[in-house]
């Protein structure tokens, strides 16, 4: 990151951030799409039992994600104030807090996981596969928390073209992985869907290692010496991280969840309609990494200008994003519209999948609106380190009105499961209006407290 005056300058260097991180959500985002996909190959069964493990899995993986994210708005108010010297200590203990966020997953998924799918209504080859694509799954959560965390450095430093190359990297050895474990190629057993947990665990173990080469060997990061001087395990400082990752992960938890919640809510319909529900959101969800990328490259940008207290051009970077988000709205929506058939063919071959999968991305086009308008401005409030009001607004949105509405619908009313997607697009609306007010106040208070640095 560095500093720009010219609104062309701004554009420029917000473009150099996002491209890379759209990139790298996208990758990241294909390699659960490869599972849903190439798992709907091996059969329904296998498609409707990678959907109710990844409804369990995302929630917690995004959640805390969120507070792993938290060492990007950290370390880019760190670097716009010139504090570089804090920044080994700030990391070292974001790996710390990984490892045993990730230890703590894993115990508790141990306990938990058979409860929960046994009172679940579901197929027994479905349950089956739920359970054992998540144990595989897990064997990968350490090192996937901990490239997550060497990853929010990365970016913060706005070297996002770095996390970009990883992901290109893994992408296809992930394809790889999949098709040698899901089919049973080059002399692997088919595992079906389960295979895909294999597949997925060994690229998050792929994705660490990297990243921890990169950081150790390769500039500007190793000019931090993350790795040269290691400190010891501060409650304190991960409390400082995790006043600002808990509000942050519980947003991302109650955004995602709710869509896990309504495929955990449909499992008493048919085996066809749970894979074509998924199908639809997994290939809505793909767009949906432009505005979150959009987003995190608000993040970035607004920390540094907020670290070096320049309020006003923190405030320049958030219209940037509010603009985008707008465009990216439009361009969503026409894409979900123009594709909708040859989306829901990607899937699966049984007629009745791909006709209902088209009757549910109907219904994503309108809260893809929604989600990609305020996508970027939750972006821009964790830049200001702003996350306990985008914590409260989640919960209400998507909780309180969205999946209380959608319950409604679907149990009393012609629309039955579709009945939650109206729900969820009446919370993701609510939600995104309440932030837009948010962010403007924001800026106005952050603009009053301290005189313009520049102009």
């Amino acid at each position: 990151m560095y500093e720009t005056t010219t609104l062309k300058e701004k554009l420029k260097l917000f473009g150099f951030i996002l491209v890379p991180i759209l990139i790298t959500q996208v990758s990241m985002y294909l390699t659960n799409f490869f599972d849903t996909v190439m798992s709907g190959r091996a059969g329904a069964s296998d498609l409707a039992g990678v959907a109710i493990g990844s409804s369990l899995w995302v929630p917690i993986f995004t959640g805390i994600n969120g507070v792993l994210l938290a060492i990007t708005p950290i370390i880019a108010q760190l670097t716009g104030a010139k504090s570089n010297n804090d920044v080994p200590r700030k990391v070292q203990q974001g790996v710390y807090l990984a490892i045993a966020l990730a230890i703590t997953v894993v115990l508790i998924g141990a306990v938990v996981l058979n409860p929960i799918l046994q009172a679940m209504d579901l197929a027994a080859d479905v349950r089956h596969t739920a359970k054992f694509y998540l144990i595989a799954l897990s064997t990968g959560i350490i090192p996937l928390f901990i490239f997550n965390t060497l990853r929010s450095f990365i970016d913060a430093l706005g070297q996002t073209r770095i996390s970009m190359t990883i992901m290109l990297i893994s992408l296809p050895l992930n394809f790889l992985f999949n098709y040698m474990f899901i089919f049973g190629k080059l002399g692997v057993p088919a595992f079906g869907g389960v295979g895909a947990g294999i597949a997925t665990a060994l690229t998050y173990w792929l994705v660490c290692i990297i990243a921890f080469g990169i950081v150790y060997k390769i500039r500007p990061f190793r000019g931090y010496g993350i790795f040269s001087q290691w400190v010891l395990p501060s409650i304190k400082e991960w409390w400082e991280q995790l006043k600002i990752g808990i509000p942050m992960g519980f947003a991302i938890f109650f955004e995602t969840s709710i869509f896990a919640a309504v495929t955990l809510l449909m499992s008493g319909y048919s085996t066809y309609t749970i894979a074509a529900h998924q199908a639809a959101i997994n290939f809505a969800t793909l767009l949906y990494m432009i505005p979150l990328s959009v987003g995190m490259a608000l993040t970035i940008a607004i920390g540094f200008e907020v670290g070096a207290r320049r309020f006003d051009h923190a405030r320049t970077y958030g219209f940037i994003g509010i603009s985008g988000g707008l465009l990216i709205a439009l361009f969503a929506g026409a894409v979900l519209y123009i594709f909708n058939d040859t989306a829901a063919a990607l899937y699966n071959d049984e007629p009745e999948v791909i006709e209902l999968t088209k009757q549910f991305i109907y219904y994503a086009i309108f809260f893809q609106l929604a989600d990609a308008f305020g996508a970027p401005i939750q972006g821009a409030l964790r830049g200001y380190k702003d996350v306990n009001m985008t914590f409260i607004v989640a919960f209400t949105s998507y909780w309180i009105i969205g999946l209380p509405t959608g319950w409604v619908l679907a149990n009393y009313t012609a629309l039955e499961p579709f009945g939650y997607w109206v729900g969820i697009i009446t919370g993701l609306s609510s939600g995104a209006i309440f932030l837009l007010w948010r962010l403007l106040y924001l800026q106005k208070k952050y603009m009053a407290r301290l005189p313009r640095v520049s102009k």
